[in-house]
């Protein structure tokens, strides 16, 4: 049993009340009494998962895009698929709530561009940190685009949704609305949310205004870029001094993150505000490339594990997001990745007070995985996870 917050248990016994609160862990030393009268799993038992990146309201985009085409190219996509049927995008989110539900997800944090999944989010027994996600990067949509959003915002809230405002990406917001969005933050105290260098060509935008996204503002968007002025450094240090640095903050991908952004976010935010979000399958169906994930475990910062959405992913299940880290970096041990997992996103999602960690006098879930190798404590293709609780 691993608890999420470190503890390993061999043979551990974790009791819990009919509602699923921990009400006690049993260290048996690895040895089980002869007569214990506790149900016996084979396989690892771990808290439920938290998903720190989803795009609910995108499932019905599932099976549509070509893989490995470049950011540009996907953006390109979306844009062009944005009109669907209401009912067809909704009836997608309520069955990938229950995929999610099925694949040991207990909470997420997930993006909203509109209202259509936040009757599933209201009924469904996951708890969502719905982040409202401003879209506008010409100067002139700044108060259109967060007016509405925050209108956005005030119908979750009236649905009884926790949600916030956030940016969508640096290549997407302007520095006016920016600033709109970080006040709002420091209003509400609010946590937020931002795609960060998923491509290369999201820092060339900024340090050079050329590049295929500054192609795809221009050409599938319609904006002039005349009033945008390259700031000759990557997009993150470029836009990030706009937002509050004692705002929780999840900066998601990070597939071309260096060790200058790290030591620029060690130096320019307040300490134990920023998490990663890594979502591995999203990065090789866009990019074909997966963040220095070494490099970020080396830095200190927290990590938390993702889905995104159905678009960029064939399957919302975060075990299969740590299989994938497992296939690519072997030395990651098991139990770090448990963490990433479950308290980290448990505890950027300010949810930690209940989930995250088996601990008594919580409600985190159980989540049972098997088909792993037991020895040497690795994921393998054919790992399976099994909510319990």
């Amino acid at each position: 049993m691993f608890t999420g917050n470190g503890k390993v248990y061999k043979n551990g016994i974790v009791v819990t009340e009919k509602d699923g609160t921990i009400k006690e862990i049993i260290d048996t030393g690895g040895q089980l009494p002869e007569k214990a009268n506790v149900k016996f799993y084979s396989g690892v038992i771990v808290p439920g998962f938290v998903n720190a990146h989803c795009h609910l309201e995108l499932s019905h985009l599932r099976n549509t895009f070509p893989e490995k085409t470049g950011m540009a190219e996907f953006l390109s996509r979306i844009v062009k698929q944005r009109e669907i049927q209401e009912d067809l995008i909704k009836e997608a989110a309520r069955i990938a709530d229950a995929e999610m539900q099925r694949n040991g997800i207990v909470a997420v944090g997930d993006i909203a561009n509109n209202p259509l999944a936040f009757d599933t989010k209201k009924s469904s027994p996951i708890q969502y940190h719905t982040f409202i996600e401003a879209l506008g990067f010409s100067p002139a949509r700044a108060d259109a685009a967060f007016e509405y959003t925050s209108l956005l915002q005030k119908k979750a809230f009236a649905l009884g949704i926790n949600a916030s405002v956030v940016p969508h990406a640096p290549y997407s917001i302007s520095e006016q609305l920016f600033h709109k969005i970080g006040e709002l933050a420091l209003e509400q105290n609010a946590i937020l949310t931002m795609h960060n260098q998923e491509s290369k060509e999201e820092n060339e935008l900024y340090q050079t205004g050329k590049g295929k996204i500054a192609k795809h503002i221009r050409k599938n968007l319609g904006i002039d870029l005349k009033s945008f002025h390259p700031t000759g450094k990557n997009s993150l240090e470029s836009v990030l001094p706009f937002l509050p640095a004692s705002s929780q903050l999840l900066l998601v991908h990070n597939t071309f993150t260096g060790k200058e952004e790290l030591d620029w976010l060690h130096a320019n935010r307040d300490e134990g505000k920023t998490s990663l979000v890594l979502c591995p399958n999203s990065n090789l169906f866009i990019e074909d490339r997966l963040p220095d994930v070494e490099l970020l475990r080396s830095n200190g910062l927290s990590i938390c594990l993702g889905t995104d959405s159905l678009s960029s992913n064939h399957s919302l299940s975060v075990l299969d997001e740590m299989i994938t880290l497992h296939q690519y970096f072997p030395d990651i041990p098991f139990g770090e990745l448990v963490q990433w997992a479950t308290g980290n996103g448990a505890k950027a999602l300010r949810m930690d007070e209940q989930l995250g960690t088996i601990a008594p006098g919580k409600k985190p879930g159980l989540n049972l995985i098997t088909g792993m190798d037991l020895q040497q404590l690795k994921l393998l293709s054919g790992s399976r996870v099994k909510r319990l609780i």
